[in-house]
């Protein structure tokens, strides 16, 4: 049997596809498979920021479409890119394992953020992490930066930035854990919902494919991802505005904490919570209405 996995066609979501593909092959031996590879529309935009460009599902729309046009089985995402709004015909039943889940600071001379002088330039494409810089460190000033990791970290390199933030899951991934100079904890900065895990996307309708892909799943991290998600999908924010949420899990307590920030750092709101295992929505639907009553869809509102 062969099955055709849809990707971006970018280093860090290469590796991420070859990934599943080696996983399923040791699930399912004399499997073959292929990766289709597609240019998204976040991918092509990169001197703008996403936030300005719609947000949602720029990552990953070109790959539903092949899903839907039945030109691929599966589609491979990195879960902080996929919106909570999915088309009708499609799910996420599949959830690889988290790898770390934080954010990293890189940086030519600075060990950390405190190390850096006033003035100094931040480079990230993130709102989120905009937003949690500024809260801390007002005098720092943060400066877009996208493309893709190679890129990003050359701009460092030739003096464009001082330090830049990326996640450490996609430095692992591409054999670039040696470029961190610190790796931040969820007190120092708050990731991005569904940042470290892996999620496979497919038809409602493919009862195969399904079954096929179903070994891969894991169901702590779908868990503490599925709370995540309800933050987000309650605000309706998208995976590009200034939302964070990370949620942990020991045994049946389920630990949620979010927040939303304005981009400059002035007004953050944040809420954290415990629940049950079986209960994540519900549990991020929580965290959510806290972060209404501290006024979060106001922030939201006026960066839509």
């Amino acid at each position: 049997m062969r099955i055709r996995i849809a990707t971006r066609n970018s280093a860090l979501a290469i590796w991420q596809a070859e990934e599943v593909s080696r996983l399923l092959q040791l699930q399912h031996p004399g499997l073959s498979a292929e990766l289709i590879k597609m240019t998204t529309t976040g991918d092509r935009l990169l001197h703008k920021s996403l936030a300005t460009q719609g947000g949602k599902g720029l990552f990953v729309k070109e790959l539903e479409n092949g899903l839907l046009e039945r030109q691929a089985d599966i589609a491979v995402h990195s879960m902080k890119d996929v919106p909570v709004e999915l088309p009708p015909a499609l799910h996420l039943p599949v959830i690889l394992k988290r790898d770390n889940p934080y954010d990293a600071l890189v940086s030519r001379q600075y060990a950390a953020l405190e190390a850096l002088p006033a003035g100094a330039i931040i480079g990230t494409s993130s709102m989120r992490r905009a937003c949690q810089v500024k809260a801390t460190f007002p005098k720092l000033e943060i400066k877009l930066l996208r493309g893709n990791v190679s890129t990003r970290l050359a701009k460092l390199d030739r003096g464009d930035y001082d330090a830049i933030l990326l996640a450490v899951a996609g430095l692992k991934r591409l054999g670039l854990m040696q470029r961190i100079r610190a790796c931040m904890t969820a007190d120092q900065m708050v990731p991005a919902i569904g940042q470290g895990a892996i999620g496979i996307e497919c038809r409602r309708d493919d009862a195969q494919i399904e079954s096929l892909i179903h070994p891969l799943n894991h169901m702590e991290t779908q868990t503490c991802v599925l709370a995540e998600r309800a933050v987000s999908q309650t605000l309706l924010g998208g995976c590009q505005l200034p939302i964070a949420g990370f949620a942990e899990l020991d045994h049946e307590r389920l630990r949620l904490r979010a927040l939303v920030g304005d981009p400059e750092g002035r007004h953050i709101c944040r809420s954290e919570r415990t629940g049950h295992s079986k209960e994540p929505v519900q549990l991020g639907q929580q965290v959510a209405a806290d972060l209404r009553l501290q006024g979060a869809d106001k922030i939201l509102a006026g960066l839509s």
